[in-house]
């Protein structure tokens, strides 16, 4: 079979279905590869397109979204990729598949609050969700304009708009810090700690030597606990040993007491004499002599034993004595099992201890002489980072007030300030000892002069809300020409904008969207005219969106909702003018 032709060269968010979610009761909204605008009146759910897909992307799940009466609220997205996309294959290591080219997403939020997730007919963990979206999706509402005014968020712009020129000392200096992090962990540690550790070797060295003067060998103690035993008893085991000799070998002096051996040999030469006459009795007769020569040995190791039985008690009181010292040691530092082989275990493990206790100066030396190289090196690296940061910065600024032109602030001027905080415990950047951290030893902050003579002020101070959403949107269009993302979804940045700026932004959208999919919840006509397709929400008389409460506007009906959002109504003579006017402008533009 053929592979599958993809449709788009990037991948394109065809259609969302939503049920049970907030006002939504089940609507489908089929989206443009291009620009989609969604209007809608005041509550009517537009903001609900903008809350699926955050759940789509992994967004947290909350059940006050649920809508009244239901047991969960579904949201499914069909999302057209190529097969070498990466979010294609980061789905495919989880086991998800393309249908026909799509990849099926969806996610439930029941009412109780659990949430499941699901990619290609594949149930996977919600975090999954996240990951596919950094590659998919970019979200803008007005949490995000909030995101923007954070230094850490405009140097995280700043360094993907730099590209390679930044992440390739960014990668090199991070991974250098993250050792200088761990180095400066164990030369901290062995430094003030030096005094428990003296001790502790101190302690060591004292046992080992301790030890050392015993000198236990394995198995030891129990040898001379037996010795012991023996030379305690020695007397009645000698006894014990004369009297069973003499039981089978007889006792000289007492020649009326007849021995073992003596009977067994008669047994067996009474048996011998007739044993010619019957087998069986030959077979005892043979088993007897065995048990005579099995006497004979006994009795020979008897004498033996009796003969080098040791009962001098000079040998008992040193056994005791060096019984005394093991159990000393064993008290001290053996186990549980208090034996001579957990003391030499101690022993073992307590030299390669001091071994290494011993090496701190000359670890402390070695770590001090990484550390100061790692720092130079983080200061060549650092030098690099700014100096790329300082370079992608003018660009940035230039190019994002060149469009902040088109989006009527022509006076408008964007600059951003890459700066450091001098540290004598920092490393060096232009020849200043400076403040440093995992991304470097730069601060980068986004600076606006809305007008001439205005100071550059950072945007949380110098930028009202309209300017503010244009100022993001005119960031996102200079992003789009050098790192862009596939899907963009703005949820009203037209805020606070109107007039001739209304229709710029509305102009920079459908520029941006010749490069990516852009969704657009507006309530702004400008912007709407401008898009490839727009979408209108509505509520039926119950208050809620079912599934024909989300429609394709196309020619009379979509000059009716421009003309309502001109004019409160549709019906208007000159705001329906005024729509078409719109329309036929946008056309001409694009």
């Amino acid at each position: 079979m053929a592979p599958v032709k993809p449709r788009y060269r990037r991948p394109v968010l065809e259609e969302m279905r939503i049920r049970s979610l907030g006002v939504i009761d089940d609507a489908v909204v089929e989206l443009s590869p291009g620009f989609t605008a969604v209007t809608g009146e005041t509550g009517a759910g537009k903001t609900m397109v903008v809350t699926s897909l955050g759940l789509l992307l992994g967004g947290r799940a909350d059940p006050a979204l649920v809508r009244i009466g239901a047991k969960a609220a579904v949201v499914e997205g069909r999302l057209v990729m190529r097969p070498d996309a990466p979010a294609a294959l980061r789905a495919e290591e989880a086991g998800a598949e393309l249908d026909d080219g799509a990849l099926l997403i969806s996610r439930t939020v029941s009412a109780e609050g659990r949430s499941r997730a699901h990619v290609g007919g594949r149930s996977v963990p919600v975090g999954l969700l996240g990951e596919l979206a950094d590659d998919l999706v970019a979200v803008h509402g007005q949490t995000d304009q909030q995101g923007l005014l954070r230094p850490a968020r405009q140097r995280q712009a700043l360094d993907r708009y730099a590209g390679g020129a930044v992440a390739v000392p960014l990668e090199k200096y991070a991974s250098a810090y993250r050792r200088l992090r761990s180095v400066a962990v164990e030369l901290d540690t062995l430094t003030t700690r030096a005094r428990e550790r003296a001790q502790e070797a101190d302690l060591l060295r004292f046992g080992l030597e301790e030890i050392a003067a015993v000198e236990p060998l394995p198995g030891e103690d129990v040898e001379l606990a037996a010795e012991a035993e023996r030379l305690g008893h020695a007397e009645s085991l000698a006894s014990a040993a004369q009297v069973a000799h003499a039981a089978l070998a007889g006792n000289p002096e007492d020649l009326e007491v007849v021995d073992a051996n003596t009977l067994v040999a008669g047994a067996h030469r009474s048996l011998e004499s007739v044993r010619a006459h019957d087998p069986a009795l030959g077979a005892l007769a043979e088993r007897i002599g065995e048990l005579g020569i099995l006497l004979a040995d006994v009795a020979g190791e008897l004498a033996g034993y009796a003969d080098d039985l040791d009962a001098d008690p000079l040998r008992l009181a040193a056994v005791e004595e060096r019984r005394a010292a093991l159990t000393q040691l064993t008290r001290k530092y053996g186990a549980a099992d208090a034996t001579v082989e957990s003391v030499l275990a101690w022993a073992e493990e307590g030299s390669a201890r001091l071994l290494e206790l011993d090496g701190d100066d000359e670890r402390i030396a070695e770590l001090t002489a990484e550390r100061d190289g790692l720092r130079s090196e983080l200061s060549l690296l650092a030098q690099a980072l700014t100096d790329a940061r300082v370079e992608a910065a003018t660009l940035f600024a230039s190019a994002v007030t060149e469009e902040l032109a088109s989006l009527a602030m022509p006076h408008a001027r964007v600059t951003i300030d890459v700066r450091q905080t001098e540290d004598p415990e920092g490393v060096e950047v232009g020849g200043r000892a400076v403040a440093y951290g995992a991304s470097g030893a730069d601060e980068v902050e986004l600076l606006l002069a809305p007008h001439p003579g205005a100071p550059p002020r950072p945007i949380a101070k110098g930028a009202s809300g309209g300017e503010l959403s244009r100022v993001m949107l005119a960031v996102e269009v200079v992003f789009a020409g050098s790192d862009p993302v596939p899907t963009y979804l703005f949820d009203e940045v037209d805020a606070g904008v109107g007039g001739k700026a209304a229709v710029e932004v509305g102009r920079r959208l459908a520029k941006l969207a010749r490069s990516a999919q852009v969704v657009v919840v507006t309530h702004l006509p400008q912007v709407a005219a401008f898009a490839d397709r727009q979408l209108l929400v509505e509520k039926t008389n119950d208050g809620s969106v079912t599934r024909s409460g989300v429609t394709v506007l196309e020619g009379e009906a979509r000059v009716r909702e421009l003309s309502r959002m001109l004019a409160g109504h549709e019906d208007s003579a000159s705001a329906r003018a005024h729509a078409e006017e719109l329309l036929a402008a946008a056309r001409a533009d694009g």
